[in-house]
């Protein structure tokens, strides 16, 4: 549907204008002659331009920004089809607004909102459609938004923390990979110009240094293409099934990192589900989104066999309690929650609590991580400026 700018003049005479969502210019004029405005000219609004890697995707920030402010709308009594049109008007995406006007469409076509967000699969996940169509079904729309918007909050603040305690070790990594690089590639030649002039016989450190920088400027560019190739490729089998299965149980056994990625997982798990089941899925339907969003192969394939075991009539707790996955910690908590008929309330407390663990993982990682790319920066930088002065030492005992 597309937008029009139109300007018009009011009974009194006064000159107005604005935008309006419509399907041709016809539909602009009756619209504005319903609010006495007579229409002086109405166009179609040019389309957004905007660079594809900025605008190109919706990020987690415009869905929980469109979900709290969606759950708003409705709760204050606005139509369905009115918030849509609201929200599409002030999304700063462009992308994003195209989805919301696609939904809108679908809706006014005469789908249930939960189907017209099913189309768009790409921005709206299976948790998102599902929520919603369990808020459709319950007539809790709103509450069901919010509790969404809660949730995608809570994502965001984790992936934050991660990110956040990556942010100073790549700093620095990136600072000693620059330098390494200006110092082989600029530096050292320098001094090996000045040894050769000289004639003396070169320490065997500095031999090294001046056939390592030859090297480098042979190899660099060549190395630095290699790597990008390889880890996109890597990154991208990640993506497949089969490179999950491969990858993902080392990443759960790697020191300081494993530890970190099994918090995170069962934070995303107990929080999720407790976000479904709150909201009224039914526990198969929840247990198999959560297992799709949990970010790791392993607790994903532990989360699918106690699926199968509930299936067939067991109980939760048992199930993720035999996958060996889980801490006895949380599988205890998921017992008394479901003893007690609060299973939504206890998972949304062990998501608390993880959540926690993962703060505290984090302190820990930049912890470690400060000293060891210290000592490594460090290291290599004091080996390569010693290697190029020792023979400066050597030639000044000489002369005394």
């Amino acid at each position: 549907m597309p937008m029009f700018v139109w300007k018009g003049r009011t009974a009194a005479g006064a000159t107005t204008s604005g935008e309006m969502f419509a399907n041709t210019q016809a539909e602009v004029v009756a619209a504005l002659r319903q609010k006495k405005i007579i229409p002086i000219s109405i166009k179609t609004k040019a389309k957004e331009r905007g660079l594809p890697f900025l605008f190109g995707r919706v990020r987690l920030r415009d869905l929980a920004i469109f979900t709290r402010q969606f759950s708003t709308m409705l709760n204050a009594g606005l139509p369905l089809l009115n918030c849509l049109e609201i929200l599409a008007k002030q999304a700063e995406n462009p992308a994003f607004r195209k989805v919301i006007l696609d939904v809108m469409s679908d809706v006014e076509g005469g789908l249930s909102l939960a189907d017209a967000l099913r189309k768009q699969r790409k921005v709206f996940s299976d948790l998102y459609v599902n929520m919603v169509e369990a808020g459709e079904s319950g007539g809790a729309l709103d509450v069901i938004l919010l509790r969404l918007a809660t949730y995608q909050e809570k994502t965001m603040e984790l992936r934050s923390k991660i990110r956040g305690a990556m942010i100073y070790p790549a700093a620095i990594l990136a600072v000693a990979v620059i330098a390494t690089a200006i110092l082989l590639t600029f530096v050292i030649p320098t001094f090996a110009k000045m040894f050769h002039g000289v004639g003396a016989e070169l320490p065997a450190m500095t031999r090294f240094v001046i056939a390592l920088s030859k090297l480098f400027k042979v190899i660099a560019i060549p190395a630095l293409i290699i790597l990008i190739i390889l880890f996109t490729a890597i990154n991208r089998f990640h993506k497949t099934e089969a490179g999950r299965k491969m990858m993902d149980p080392g990443l759960l056994k790697l020191p300081i990192f494993g530890d970190l990625i099994r918090k995170t997982a069962i934070a995303r798990f107990a929080r999720t589900l407790s976000t479904l089941l709150s909201s009224g899925v039914p526990i198969i339907d929840a247990m198999e989104i959560t297992a799709k969003t949990s970010g790791n192969w392993v607790i994903e394939d532990a989360i699918m066999s106690a699926r199968a075991s509930i299936k067939g009539g067991e109980n939760i707790s048992d199930p993720l309690s035999k996958t060996g996955v889980f801490p006895p910690m949380v599988t205890q908590m998921v017992a008394i929650g479901e003893a007690s008929g609060g299973l939504d309330e206890m998972l949304n407390k062990v998501a608390d609590f993880y959540d926690r663990e993962v703060d505290q993982a984090v302190a820990n990682l930049t912890s470690a991580m400060e000293p060891i790319v210290m000592v490594v920066l460090g290291g290599i930088i004091g080996f390569l400026v010693i290697s190029m002065y020792l023979p400066i030492f050597k030639i000044a005992s000489t002369i005394r």
